[in-house]
């Protein structure tokens, strides 16, 4: 059985960096880690073979050698270079093919991960600003984490194979550079950690500042940017967010900058001590003349090594954990059961009832519904109007298992929502959400998305003809076949009226007992409105229909209306019965009343 990449309760560490690769792409993996390896020990060869290539050279030309002692040592030489050289060619290709893995594998495991995600978290500053850090590039972390274990480990097998060379040859210089390099590998840490710190923080600016961004250039917001001129306004507001963000980065970086370039310098003292000290034993014949040009230049590039490279991939490292922190509290929050669930093929309903519901939003004091209790029965259409905060909407966040903090009981066909799974929710209810979703696959594709169960051609062209979308189809290029937004090339964009009757559409072909329109019909004029919720309400005659309306010519066409008022049912009754009773429906339709005239 496969073992789960993102597992709750797991502590995220050092160690998933390779665990995760390993699971995904062992075969590439492994070739990654035997590659590193030797690359590792390259240098350290490099020093042997050119130390031996400059001595049996002078060797030749001073006649105590032969000439073709040479050809070993040279040898030796091209091998490495040529290695060098197409080292980085071999090594991109396996890499992209581990990130291809990676993203299949991993990539998707997040996805399900937020889409089993319990919904309180969606609509939570703080755990949102979290889900975007894990699931922002994540193969790249990962991926990227990955690199650098190997790099640390590269560096250590690197540095440790040029000391032990320079161990042999002046133990005492081997030994400072050892003791010089364990506060580098500390500080490097201890940067790491605050520069992902620092980063947490300047991401809050960053998203803000994305989202300001979409705003200036995202094409649903021409009209308006053109029509009240608010570019320059918006500008300000996202170069704000954007330079805070800019601040924060670059101030972090400039402490990581000053902290690895200021130990550097002490290596470069170091190293040229060295070298001066290496002056001697030459000077006496204990080293040789190649050896010393080797030692040279593997001094001067452990200073490069240590002074930036070690620095640079540990801190790296320090920042990858941090995210794998993240990870861990990511990894943990809490799910719902059966989220991914498809639904039921069929369920039967006869009636709903709230007995004595209050709920108030996580974090929030205010108590949307209070002691809220309503029966809704089989087959009869409901109209749920109040003013903004009334708690319609929240009704259908209840109702379809978004949340199920709330006290009291919501009853269906006498059984407590609660022991509901969310296949059999799934199956009940067909929404149309006031902020829907506008899909950039074809328009079939749009509509079929209501009932992933079944794929009936037939069923899907009409509800798109009951809801007024018929003509306007034809008149697309391929059809029920065209691709609508500008993703695609060839794609096609509706105007807000003609989306809005996809989404509905889509409820039409859920076959759920149950429908409800959540004020989806916002960018239709009131008397369109009014005809698609009669002929919503026409073919739903048999199922049970829930609108949710600020606009009241639509409610009179439901068999019963429902007032809410302060998170209780303050009226109910027919079109006709509300106006007698010259209370809180009869201001809003008198209000109302010139829409519809």
């Amino acid at each position: 059985m496969k073992e789960d990449l993102i597992v709750p309760g797991r502590t995220y560490g050092f160690t998933d960096f390779i665990r995760i690769p390993c699971k995904v792409c062992p075969f590439y993996t492994v070739i990654r880690i035997g590659n590193h390896i030797l690359a590792s020990v390259t240098p350290s060869l490099q020093v042997l073979v050119s130390a031996a290539f400059v001595d049996t050279a002078l060797a030749v030309f001073a006649g105590r050698a032969q000439g073709e002692d040479i050809y070993l040592p040279l040898a030796g030489l091209i091998l490495i270079i040529a290695y060098t050289n197409l080292n980085w060619q071999i090594i991109s290709c396996i890499n992209l093919k581990s990130e291809i893995r990676l993203t299949q594998a991993y990539k998707a495991e997040l996805a399900q991960k937020r889409a089993k995600l319990a919904y309180r978290y969606i609509e939570d500053n703080d755990t949102w600003d979290l889900i975007n850090r894990v699931c922002k590039e994540p193969v790249e972390k990962i991926n990227g984490g990955f690199g650098n274990v190997l790099g640390a480990g590269g560096l250590v097998l690197q540095v440790g194979s040029l000391l032990a060379i320079l161990l042999a040859q002046v133990w005492w210089a081997g030994l400072a550079i050892v003791a010089m390099s364990v506060p580098l590998f500390f500080l490097a840490i201890k940067g790491g950690k605050q520069i992902y710190e620092e980063n947490k923080n300047a991401m809050k600016y960053s998203r803000r500042a994305d989202y300001l961004k979409s705003v200036l250039q995202g094409r649903e917001n021409v009209e308006e940017r053109t029509l009240f001129g608010y570019t320059d306004a918006v500008n300000r507001q996202w170069r704000e967010k954007y330079e805070a963000a800019r601040k924060i980065d670059m101030k972090a970086s400039l402490k990581y900058f000053i902290r690895a370039k200021g130990s550097g310098l002490v290596i470069v003292v170091l190293s040229l001590l060295i070298v001066f000290v290496l002056l001697f034993p030459l000077k006496r014949g204990e080293v040789t003349a190649g050896m010393f040009m080797s030692l040279v230049t593997a001094a001067l590039g452990l200073v490069q090594t240590l002074s930036w490279e070690l620095t640079n991939t540990m801190s790296k490292i320090a920042k990858n954990v941090e995210y794998l922190k993240d990870m861990t509290v990511f990894a943990g929050l809490g799910e719902t059961e059966g989220a991914l669930d498809l639904p039921e093929t069929e369920m039967a309903f006869e009636s709903l009832e709230f007995c004595h519901v209050a709920f108030r939003y996580p974090g929030s004091e205010r108590e949307i519904l209070k002691d809220f209790n309503l029966k809704i029965e089989k087959g009869r259409h409901y109209a749920f109007v109040g003013v903004n905060g009334a708690g319609k909407t929240t009704i259908t966040k209840l109702l379809t298992g978004l949340y199920d903090d709330y006290e009291g009981d919501i009853l269906i066909n006498g059984k407590n929502l609660r022991t509901y799974t969310q296949a059999e929710i799934k199956a009940l209810f067909s929404v149309v959400c006031q902020d829907f979703a506008r899909y950039q696959v074809t328009v079939e594709d749009n509509i079929a998305l209501g009932n992933v169960l079944v794929r009936e051609k037939t069923q899907i062209k009409e509800a798109a003809d009951i809801i007024g979308l018929g003509e306007t189809i034809e008149k697309l290029p391929q059809g029920m076949q065209t691709y609508l937004g500008k993703v695609r090339e060839g794609g096609t964009d509706l105007s807000g009226g003609q989306w809005q009757r996809v989404a509905i559409a889509r409820a039409l072909y859920n076959p759920a007992p149950v429908r409800i329109l959540d004020e989806p019909t916002a960018a239709l004029d009131p008397v369109a409105e009014s005809e698609v919720y009669e002929m919503f309400g026409k073919v739903s005659l048999g199922k049970t229909t829930v609108f949710i309306t600020h606009r009241l010519g639509a409610a009179r066409l439901a068999d019963e209306i429902i007032v809410l008022d302060g998170g209780r049912v303050a009226e109910r009754g027919s079109h006709e019965e509300l106006l007698s009773k010259k209370g809180i429906y009869a201001k809003m339709f008198e209000a109302q009343r010139s829409w519809y005239q």
